[in-house]
């Protein structure tokens, strides 16, 4: 871990430009040894804006899922064009493509041996083609960085949705190690240089020699490798506040996210907000299909995305899918554009800015000005420093306090009721060492109806039954509850609670026993499969799951609790509740 130290010292600067003075100030904070970003780390989060692509046999069936009964003749993307993919990634800010080289169906999109269900077996271009080759030729022709999806897991080989690649015949789990660990050799080293990999429900297999001959400048998504780490929803949003650090002990179960964010970790590693272009409020899509184009989000909601992703301190990982002929349908290129020009309206012209180090920026205006957003930067090639924050205008005669916050990051932005001000500081309340802001800025901008409507996420118990005194014994039984119902077209964060709400009032039946329930040996079950890493108890009776597959109702995908249960001595009745953790 890279941490960077601080001195102690106190500037102030006063400085005229133009229409406005900008004054800085600075006192000492106790200075703490703070992680800082790797190379490929601070890289990463500089791009701010990365395009994910999802083409697979999925987008031929309209399936989220690939269930394998596709003809392999009936994938041909005659028009197949990689430029193209590249020229939408630009035309709405990205900087990197992440690609669906191989999805949970197991299908290849480069050419292998490892299988037959790849590339080579299609029609398109007599079975020659190789899509990563022609993708990393564009991408370098566009400037832009490639990175890699590719599922650890494949059904054939019975490791299906969920399971990291762990196959659910033991016996099997050598040999497809050995086809796994070639496969992610192969698209790490016959392509350019990969800036992302991506491991979809973390990774069982042990790929670490080759991530760090192959993939040492990239940052690695789930896995025991993780550098970065999940948001914890597929709805583009990011918890406020938004900590870059978390514990290493969290890191190396391979799934760690957003929840388990720690202001005092000693681990760097910043949270990836991925999101479908395509999402109703009640469903989404990461595959084209017929007849969706009213699923395209709308500018406003692309506008509340942005805010509460790249607003809130994080990296987007906005998708695209490329239909069956292999290009990006002009209604999805044309709403790409539009997010564009929206944001430019929006951010491309501040009324004012300043950057400095200190525990105070002020800018102050010749005449009063309407202000509404403010965006705020740290420098974070210096860690995440910023604890807590007050945004200030002055007006009438007197300072008067417009926002309060807490991280800051690679940027913040903050919106608020207009207000006309002559002068708005930045005051930093609290903090780990001296801040370093790189850039404040005050914007006075229009927006043309309110932002997001799709967005939200629940966050509200649904009770999914109970028990009495008679229910468990003081000996341990089995225990299970399926959870599918209540995953469909829900992946996120889940908290399980089995709630004792009245027990015996027998003091000495109980004794020092206590009452209520004991629990042990509990999992996540997907496919039969035992998903240990996607479950933690984390307090008695309470139980947080990790479901990061899209389930479909159209999937025989079984979500599954497992676990033995004993009552303690003394009886007791109680509810089990399951909810999904929502960040507004």
């Amino acid at each position: 871990m890279r941490y960077l130290r601080t001195d102690h010292h106190t500037i102030i600067i006063l400085l005229m430009i133009n229409i406005f003075t900008i004054l800085i100030s600075t006192t000492s904070f106790s200075q703490q040894l703070v992680p800082v970003p790797s190379p490929a780390q601070l890289r990463w989060q500089n791009y701010e804006r990365i395009m994910f692509l999802h083409f697979a046999p999925n987008t031929w069936t309209g399936l989220e899922q690939d269930n394998n009964s596709l003809p392999l003749n009936r994938i041909n993307p005659e028009k197949l064009n990689t430029d193209q993919w590249c020229r939408v990634a630009k035309s709405w800010g990205a900087k990197m493509v992440v690609f669906v080289a191989k999805h949970s169906g197991g299908f290849c999109w480069w050419q292998t041996s490892t299988t037959e269900y790849s590339v080579q077996n299609i029609p398109w271009r007599e079975g020659k083609g190789d899509l990563l080759a022609d993708l990393s030729k564009s991408c370098d022709k566009y400037g832009l960085d490639l990175g890699v999806y590719i599922y650890p897991g494949d059904k054939t080989w019975g490791a299906g949705l969920g399971s990291g690649g762990r196959t659910k015949d033991p016996e099997k789990q050598e040999a497809y190690n050995k086809v796994f660990r070639q496969q992610l050799t192969e698209v790490l080293s016959k392509y350019k240089p990969m800036k992302e990999v991506w491991f979809d429900g973390s990774c069982v297999i042990d790929i670490s020699d080759i991530l760090e001959k192959c993939a040492s400048d990239a940052v690695i998504f789930q896995g025991p490798q993780a550098t970065i780490r999940w948001v914890g929803n597929e709805r583009g949003i990011a918890p406020y506040p938004n900590w870059y650090t978390v514990n290493q002990s969290d890191m190396k179960t391979g799934t760690s996210h957003a929840l388990h964010s720690d202001p005092n970790g000693d681990t760097y590693a910043p949270v990836e907000v991925d999101v479908p272009f395509l999402m109703t409020p009640k469903t989404y899509k990461w595959f084209w299909a017929p007849n969706t184009d009213d699923m395209i989000l709308s500018i406003p909601d692309l506008m509340d995305i942005y805010n509460k992703s790249v607003g809130r301190g994080s990296v987007l990982l906005l998708n695209a899918t490329p239909d069956t002929t292999g290009l990006i349908p002009q209604s999805h290129v044309k709403r790409y554009t539009e997010f564009d020009k929206a944001l430019n309206q929006r951010f491309s012209k501040p009324v004012a800015s300043s950057s400095g180090e200190g525990n105070v920026l002020e800018i102050g205006l010749k005449k009063m000005v309407p202000v509404n957003c403010v965006v705020i930067q740290e420098d974070i090639a210096q860690g995440q420093r910023v604890r807590s924050f007050v945004i200030e205008g002055f007006s009438g005669g007197q300072w008067k306090t417009i926002k309060e916050g807490s991280s800051v990051g690679s940027k913040r932005i903050e919106e608020f009721p207009t207000v006309n001000v002559s002068r708005v500081r930045l005051r930093i309340t609290g903090a780990v060492a001296t801040p370093v802001i790189k850039n404040f800025s005050l914007f006075s901008i229009k927006k043309p109806e309110q932002d997001g409507k799709s967005t939200s996420t629940e966050n509200s118990f649904v009770n999914l039954g109970g028990w009495d005194h008679r229910t468990f014994t003081a000996n341990w039984q089995d225990f299970s509850l399926d959870l599918t119902p209540y995953m469909i077209n829900k992946v996120g964060q889940f908290e399980l609670k089995f709630q004792m709400i009245s027990h015996d009032r027998d003091f000495e039946k109980a004794g020092t026993g206590g009452y209520g329930l004991e629990f042990k040996d509990w999992k996540i079950e997907l496919y039969g499969t035992p998903n240990p890493e996607a479950i933690r108890m984390k307090s008695s009776g309470v139980f947080q799951i990790n479901n990061s597959q899209h389930i479909t109702g159209e999937t025989e995908t079984k979500v599954v609790f497992k676990t033995q249960i004993r009552t303690k001595p003394g009886g007791s009745v109680g509810t089990i509740d399951l909810k999904m953790i929502g960040f507004e």
